[in-house]
């Protein structure tokens, strides 16, 4: 049996009889039957009244296949969606697809990580049932220096999901660190490959961790005064799979966004002093003033303008820095 399409004719907001689920669905009733108590041990909140049939009250919190390819309908990266109940890292599995052939518009996500990655070798912490950690494969067919504001675009298109879920107007830290409330609640990794050959990419996978659903106090001591989720930002507990539908949907039209204008409105680097860490070098003050075309900040420091583009800028008063 379809539980896609039996979960389709439940949301109806009404009473479904069995007889209609079996019509419909071309099984027994008994079949129905064994398939609704199914739904019930994984969760779902279903009334059964014999001669009025079947009601679905709630749904479960699991980032579930099903339940996201019903919001997305018929976008045409939903047949390539895959879920995993828990692994490493949706980009390093991903990456691992890639190499193998997997197509353009791939996307794994996850309920759980158990070695979540972020930039410059960081861990992301990837808890299982309050976030939504999903990777999306591009095939670009270019060169890798018309890639370089890729990370900034997927800032603003998880920036848009956020908003188009729950309301919440997320700030952007340069370059990839999504934050509410002065917490980070979203990280994301740009990863390439290259051919060997003509130097074109391979591919690009784009990852995005989202905390959502995570109190503060579940949070590990250490991420405590740096992290937080949409939940201990706003109080708004957000559905996961519309968020990862959103997600997906945003990501899909990474090719055709204008990312510029909102980039900088949001990016809560502008205008502030900032410390900017280079390895082997000692951390140096400046100002934040600008984010170019290509994603790079701009910064004035004690010997003029200059260009970061690579590297970790610390905003004063956010996550500790209070130099």
């Amino acid at each position: 049996m379809n539980k896609k399409t039996l979960l389709e004719l439940l949301r109806q907001g009404r009473y479904v009889s069995g007889a209609e689920l079996g019509q419909r669905l071309g099984v027994t009733r008994a079949a129905v039957s064994k398939a609704i108590a199914g739904l019930k041990r994984e969760g779902y909140v279903i009334d059964s009244v014999p001669n009025r049939g079947h009601l679905l009250r709630a749904e479960p919190d699991l980032l579930d296949r099903t339940a996201i390819c019903a919001a997305l309908g018929d976008h045409p990266w939903a047949s390539q969606l895959q879920v995993l109940p828990t692994v490493d890292s949706t980009n390093t599995r991903l990456k691992t697809l890639a190499a193998a052939g997997a197509p353009h518009g791939t996307v794994l996500a996850a309920d759980e990580q158990t070695g979540g990655r972020g930039r410059l070798g960081r861990s992301f912490d990837s808890a299982s049932g309050c976030g939504v950690y999903l990777s999306v494969l591009l095939r670009p067919l270019c060169r890798p220096e018309m890639l370089m504001s890729l990370t900034a675009q997927a800032a603003v298109a998880a920036r848009r999901a956020i908003r188009a879920v729950c309301g919440a107007d997320a700030e952007i830290k340069w370059v990839n660190d999504l934050v509410l409330g002065g917490k980070k609640i979203c990280g994301i990794l740009t990863e390439l490959s290259l051919e060997a050959e003509s130097a074109l990419v391979s591919y690009a996978v784009v990852g995005v961790g989202v905390n959502c659903n995570r109190p503060a106090e579940a949070f590990p001591p250490d991420l405590r005064q740096t992290a937080g989720s949409i939940l201990s930002q706003t109080g708004l507990r957000v559905n996961r799979n519309e968020l990862a539908a959103e997600l997906i949907r945003a990501l899909y039209a990474l090719p055709t966004l204008d990312w510029q204008a909102e980039y900088r409105a949001a990016c809560v680097n502008l205008g502030r002093q900032v410390q900017i860490l280079a390895p082997g070098q000692p951390p140096r003050q400046a100002l934040a003033l600008d984010v170019d075309a290509d994603a790079a900040l701009l910064v004035r420091t004690e010997a003029g303008v200059e260009r970061i583009q690579s590297g970790e800028v610390s905003v004063r008063g956010l996550y500790g820095y209070m130099p």
